[in-house]
């Protein structure tokens, strides 16, 4: 099938023309399931995520998934260009989305279609543009896992400068509580729940764990939010406070929870353990194909729906990680025709 650059520009300019917030991702799910269509390729929609499978699938061999999303975050307040509309300038498309990650999903849909009707793969393709990555939200990647079957590993189409990540921090958020009783400040009544707090939140500053990441490094804990007290003369009785964990593959996030509350005596309460760290084994296929086709590897601090996959997966794609989420988003012409080639280079290493 024809994978010209230029047609998946032009699909890159049209998603951009549609407003496609968090869970408002329904237009774009429109264009991308016509897209697919007009080709006469089969897809699977699941709300607003949609799904195609080359056309000679084949349940006795392995799977790869690629996968990217079309969400975005909400235009700031710093845009000086119209957020949707799409712009060509000195060799850049402007838009919001074009970067995070119109630019990875256009691009790996581009190599989808060049190996959609080819014979004999070793493996099978699935191609998976979802929703809600943004916001972490649990109708996006995470809802179309059972309709996929067993994935071996997946290429999840990111801004990474085309640098292949091939492990990513997770997260987890912790609301803890420290309790003591109140009582009159000046005679120094009660026990005093900030001071408790201080103790543990010192912890937090200061514990290292024992396991490194090779690729990640440390694990990062940072107390963000601090709440105590209901005015000067009253001991206060009770010190909420939040803690942001970013999680690295030394630990799962429920061995890194049972690590945090055998040293705290605040109350620990994680809003959630989903979003889990992940990193690619060292004997993984995809190690080899980046150095067979000189990429280079890295860890990477940001969060993306790898946080959800249950399988190997690496983080790679056109544009910059750092041009995300800021005003003026942007993404090169030339970087799109480049993940176009890379993508393609890639899939023909494993397929081949």
């Amino acid at each position: 099938m024809e994978t010209r650059p230029e047609i998946f520009i032009d699909l890159l300019k049209q998603l951009i023309s549609t407003p496609s917030l968090s869970k408002e991702e329904d237009k774009t799910a429109d264009i991308i399931e016509n897209f697919f269509t007009s080709k006469s390729i089969e897809v699977e929609r699941v709300k607003n995520n949609i799904i195609a499978r080359n056309q000679h699938f084949d349940t006795s061999k392995p799977t790869i998934l690629l996968n990217s999303h079309h969400d975005t975050v909400k235009p700031n307040i710093s845009w000086k260009k119209d957020p949707f509309s799409p712009l060509v300038e000195d060799g850049n498309l402007y838009g919001l989305g074009s970067n995070d990650a119109g630019g990875c999903l256009v691009s790996l849909m581009a190599a989808f279609v060049h190996f959609y009707d080819k014979q004999d793969l070793k493996y099978n393709l699935i191609l998976a543009a979802t929703a809600e990555e943004e916001i972490s939200g649990k109708n996006g990647v995470e809802l179309i896992l059972p309709n996929l079957g067993k994935i071996d590993f997946a290429i999840v189409g990111e801004p990474t400068l085309l640098q292949m990540a091939v492990a990513e921090k997770g997260l987890m958020v912790l609301d803890c509580i420290s309790r003591g009783k109140s009582g009159h400040a000046a005679r120094g009544e009660g026990e005093n729940a900030i001071y408790k707090a201080i103790d543990d939140i010192n912890w937090f500053r200061n514990y290292q764990f024992e396991n490194t990441s090779e690729n990640l490094g440390d694990i990062k804990m940072s107390v963000t939010v601090i709440n105590a007290g209901t005015q000067h003369n009253v001991v206060p009785d009770e010190c909420r406070f939040v803690v942001d964990v970013r999680s690295t593959d030394a630990y799962s996030n429920d061995e890194i929870l049972e690590i945090i509350s055998t040293h705290v005596d605040c109350e620990v309460v994680p809003r959630s353990t989903r979003l889990q760290p992940s990193g690619l084994p060292e004997n993984h296929v995809l190690h080899q194909c980046a150095m067979d086709l000189n990429i280079k590897t890295y860890g990477s601090p940001t969060l993306s729906d790898q946080a959800l996959m249950p399988f190997p997966s690496v983080k790679i794609g056109p544009g910059d990680s750092a041009r995300s989420h800021t005003a003026d988003e942007y993404i090169g012409i030339d970087e799109i025709e480049e993940g176009i080639a890379l993508y393609i280079k890639l899939l023909d290493k494993i397929l081949g």
